[in-house]
């Protein structure tokens, strides 16, 4: 569980960042933190992982404050993917840099092993692992982050923009992988995203904010249903959203959607 208490950020003296945000995060959540450039959603996911601190308020993870912690205090927790993948490689080849959390917290070599193999594998990079990082392609490089990520089991998983620079299959096969870690291990999944069709269809909650404030938290579907301006957030309507309104249909998927268009818009 993480909870924002109060809080406030700013980067710059008089410059405020966010401004009284309160919010819970529940275990097994799979949340949308969305908003328009600027809005401050990467930096209270970075309030998250003690990557920053607030100027004033709390984050609990578990709990717990974490004012003081670092990020490494938190790896085993939460991990975080970050919106620049370039940020995050630390090692000389692509096995080491997912293996490098593990080692660090001293695990033995055949868990490293078998967790580095095993997140490589899920991320369709199995058979680079002798690669050089920062040589990869963009989308390469995303899904290093994210098998980094995944490779210490956190509990919660923190992912900036993780699906640009991916093609459709290779998007749409990362995504249904953390709807299985969501579903099957009840892991907490938080979304940073502009493409609201990847939010509409696999996300429950969102949390809204604009100009460092929270103007929407509750159902995803319900964001999308037309009581909300949500372009002047910074949102565009996704697809499904758009179809199932003109039409009068109810669909999460566009399959779905077409599936009862042909049967007769049942709803």
């Amino acid at each position: 569980m993480i909870e924002a208490q109060n809080i406030n950020f700013a980067y710059r003296r008089g410059i405020p960042v966010l401004t009284d945000i309160n919010c819970k995060i529940e275990d097994g959540e799979f949340i949308a933190l969305l908003g328009h450039n600027g809005s401050g959603k990467t930096t209270l996911s970075r309030l998250f992982m003690a990557l920053m601190h607030p100027r004033s308020g709390n984050i609990l993870v578990d709990g717990n404050d974490i004012n003081g912690l670092e990020p490494a205090d938190l790896a085993d927790k939460i991990g975080y993917v970050f919106q620049n993948p370039d940020l995050q490689i630390l090692a000389d080849t692509v096995f080491d840099e997912v293996a490098y959390g593990p080692r660090i917290k001293k695990l033995s070599e055949e868990q490293v092993q078998a967790q580095t193999e095993e997140n490589l594998k899920v991320m369709g990079l199995e058979d680079l692992t002798t690669s050089y990082p920062r040589l990869l392609s963009f989308g390469q490089k995303r899904r290093l982050g994210v098998a980094t990520a995944l490779a210490l089991n956190p509990n919660t998983l923190i992912l900036d923009e993780i699906t640009n620079g991916q093609d459709a299959f290779e998007k749409n096969k990362m995504m249904e992988y953390l709807s299985v870690l969501n579903k099957e291990r009840g892991m907490t999944i938080i979304l940073i995203s502009h493409d609201m069709n990847i939010i509409r269809r696999y996300t429950k909650r969102a949390i809204v904010l604009k100009d460092g404030s929270i103007v929407y938290d509750g159902a995803t579907e319900q964001l999308f249903n037309g009581e909300f301006p949500v372009e002047s957030w910074g949102l565009r309507k996704p697809l499904i959203s758009q179809l199932t309104t003109a039409f009068g249909v109810a669909a999460d998927t566009i399959e779905a959607f077409c599936d009862k268009l042909i049967k007769g818009g049942e709803k």
